[in-house]
């Protein structure tokens, strides 16, 4: 699933159909200098295996192309997948690893919830750049301006290619699913609403890439749409919905949401940047699981 974007950048996708993931690959043309957006490494619940079958299709397109892995980016902390980042990181080390800043208050607020010893740092130095609102940075060519967009989590961003593009993580997605959860720890109905229409407020023309779809019956996945598409046929946040009916229509749904099916392990290993856990003394490493602590 390729998409060209006026000859500023190539995006390819490559979906994880057990997460709804879209990872993504933003290739500028011209370099041949790529980032990799929201991998995914597989896990099986039942046993306990991690393998690298979604993120090793990314792997074979930048080696069979010579691109050049510039950075390895998260748009937050996700709850539906674990991050291959640290196992990108191995195969491209000249390449950065990066979140937005306010990972600091996912680690802080996990750290206690897991019970992780004093060895966990809460600076969120397990990543090479912590991002913050108004952020640039460059992939070859393209400049990149990142914007705080939290509200599904605190440490949400997107990253803006101007006039081109933007990659939204779960601010936002397809108009006819609408918006993102916001019960998790530190979620907000109120920012992400303020967090959408930033993204609303960029040109019409600009396509909007989410990082998970979930179609109805009958719609094939996808991961792109355009900002004129989303204002008017979003059904959350289009024009003429108030922030207080979307406050309330959310708030209303997530009370009747059951939690992620990999949000307990995944979380664990994302705020690492997608390290698993220390090997305990027989050199196994172990995922810990709170009883009782989320509702349902």
């Amino acid at each position: 699933m390729i998409e060209n974007l006026e000859n500023k950048c190539k995006v390819e996708i490559f979906p994880d159909t057990e997460t709804a993931t879209g990872q993504i690959l933003i290739i500028d043309e011209r370099t041949k200098k790529v980032a990799i957006l929201d991998s995914v490494l597989n896990y099986s619940a039942n046993s306990g295996r991690t393998t690298t079958t979604s993120v090793d299709k990314i792997i074979e397109v930048v080696e069979r192309e010579k691109y050049e892995v510039d950075w390895i980016l998260e748009s937050h902390i996700h709850a539906d997948h674990l991050s291959a980042a640290a196992y990108l990181k191995k195969r491209f080390p000249n390449a950065k690893t990066a979140i937005g800043e306010c990972v600091t208050v996912v680690q802080k607020t996990f750290k206690a919830i897991y019970g992780l010893d004093d060895k966990f740092l809460l600076d969120g130095s397990q990543f090479d750049r912590l991002w913050k609102d108004g952020d640039r940075f460059q992939i070859g060519e393209l400049s990149v301006r990142v914007l705080h967009t939290p509200g599904h989590t605190p440490s949400c961003v997107s990253y803006y290619i101007e006039n081109d593009s933007v990659f939204v993580g779960d601010t936002i997605f397809q108009p006819d699913v609408g918006s993102a959860r916001c019960d998790f720890p530190n979620g907000s109905a109120s920012n992400l609403w303020d967090s959408m229409k930033k993204i609303l407020a960029l040109p019409d023309y600009v396509k909007i890439y989410i990082c998970h779809d979930y179609p109805p019956q009958g719609r094939e996945l996808s991961y792109v749409s355009t900002v004129g598409d989303q204002r008017h046929q979003n059904k959350h946040v289009k024009d003429g919905v108030t922030k207080e009916e979307f406050i309330e229509m959310r708030t209303t749904r997530d009370a009747t949401l059951k939690c992620p099916n990999l949000l307990l392990p995944s979380i664990q290993v994302n705020i690492r940047a997608g390290d698993l856990p220390p090997p305990e003394e027989n050199g196994i490493s172990y995922l810990k699981i709170p009883l009782n602590y989320f509702k349902q």
